[in-house]
């Protein structure tokens, strides 16, 4: 019996099931006017950087994007041709094994291509960072951590990959509305895992030691209303230079996590100016709200998955010569999506800025941050229009301090 039409017609109504409940997050939980007025306008970039500071970044941005845009495309370029010629699907066909070991493996190798084929990129931007000061760390261990994130990749998409077409081969027909149930319950399982099973594996975390920075930060985070299981410091300096703190977990898994080389040598006020915007995070439920978001997303794309692969012998989702394809689709979805997902970042980390500013009321310890993060990273003070709207995580430096400059001091 051709069980196509009924599959089209479940990955329809799942692909409009997902695309409610994204929307609705969406529309509820983001905050889309982060700034009470409205955005002030970002301030001018030799206001904040000398002449020679703006060179820098701009010189560093500009061969950063260069590696990173042509490793973009090359990856994307090989997982097309692997994914949609006959030579990739014939090749993943021959792998041997049960069905679900064919899979690792084929997940497996086409995630060591992949790195192999844009390896020369990643060496050339650590040589940048290096030469610029940016990282840190011998060439052993960022090679140790290369192959630990791919192995952290292999072994999620696997998982993925696995119970994806466990749902086609156990339920033709509603595989579409199954896997896409599963694929949400796996973006909310991941974010309670990542910070106890994954994050241990690229860092070392040891407690705060008892003192006053200890205290401040908690006391922070009882203001603004955040419980904290403890704080952590992460020995992030053995491999960058940049500064960085974040809030991670949920419940008792919730920990401020502050880097190494942000507690030495940062002047206090500044390190609690960013310790309130990652606390904000939490207060405002932003990791719940991108969990939730995601689960959605995962809902939506399984359903618009099942509507391009269903009906189609080529694309076969019960069998590992789909696998390459299945990786394509996926990375050029990633891509096309990615402005969405920015946008919505963007608003997050506008909402974290603000309250960051209002609880501590010292607007000048966040100018002083947000101008010491750019220099430490060589950020790029005006970036392209299109490349921040596409792949812009947060704000621009000069947004965030305009936003900074705009709020008066409490008396």
């Amino acid at each position: 019996m051709d069980t196509a039409p009924a599959a089209r017609r479940i990955a329809l109504g799942t692909v409009v099931i997902g695309l409610a409940a994204f929307v609705l997050i969406a529309a509820s939980r983001v905050p889309w006017e982060p700034f009470p007025g409205g955005m002030p306008k970002p301030v001018s970039d030799t206001s904040v950087f000398t002449f020679s500071e703006i060179e820098r970044a701009e010189h560093y941005a500009r061969w950063a994007r260069t590696w990173s845009w042509s490793s973009l495309a090359v990856s994307l370029a090989v997982a097309c041709w692997l994914g949609f010629s006959r030579r990739g699907r014939e090749w993943a066909e021959r792998v041997p094994g049960w069905w679900w070991v064919r899979i690792v493996l084929v997940v497996a190798a086409l995630t060591v291509v992949g790195r192999v084929v844009t390896l020369p990129f990643g060496i050339a931007q650590r040589t940048l960072a290096l030469d610029e000061g940016l990282a840190a760390g011998s060439w052993a261990d960022w090679t140790i951590d290369v192959v630990k994130g791919e192995l952290v990749s292999v072994v999620t998409t696997s998982l993925a990959v696995v119970a994806l077409v466990g749902c086609v081969r156990r339920w033709p027909r509603a595989w579409p509305a199954v896997a896409g149930g599963v694929a949400a319950v796996l973006v909310v399982l991941g974010s309670f895992v990542y910070p106890v099973l994954v994050e241990p594996v690229f860092n070392h975390f040891e407690s705060l030691p008892d003192g006053p920075l200890r205290t401040e930060v908690l006391a922070l985070a009882n203001r603004e209303g955040v419980a904290v299981d403890d704080v952590l410091v992460a020995d992030a300096s053995r491999r960058t230079t940049t500064l960085n703190a974040y809030v991670s977990g949920f419940g008792h898994t919730r920990r401020v996590v502050l880097y190494d080389n942000l507690v030495d040598g940062t002047p206090r006020d500044e390190v609690l100016s960013v310790v309130a915007h990652e606390l904000a995070h939490a207060k405002h439920g932003d990791v719940v709200t991108g969990t939730a978001l995601g689960a959605a997303g995962a809902l939506l794309g399984v359903g618009l998955l099942g509507l391009v692969m269903v009906g189609d012998g080529r694309r076969d989702l019960r069998s590992a010569g789909a696998v390459p394809c299945l990786l394509a689709v996926v990375a050029l979805a990633t891509l096309a999506t990615a402005p969405i997902q920015n946008g919505i970042s963007r608003k997050l980390e506008a909402r974290a800025d603000e309250t960051a500013l209002e609880q501590t009321n010292d607007p000048q310890a966040f100018v002083a941050l947000q101008r010491r993060l750019a220099l430490r990273s060589h950020a790029d003070p005006t970036p392209p229009a299109w490349s921040q709207f596409w792949f812009g995580s947060h704000p621009t430096v000069l947004q965030r301090i305009g936003m900074a400059r705009a709020t008066p001091v409490r008396e």
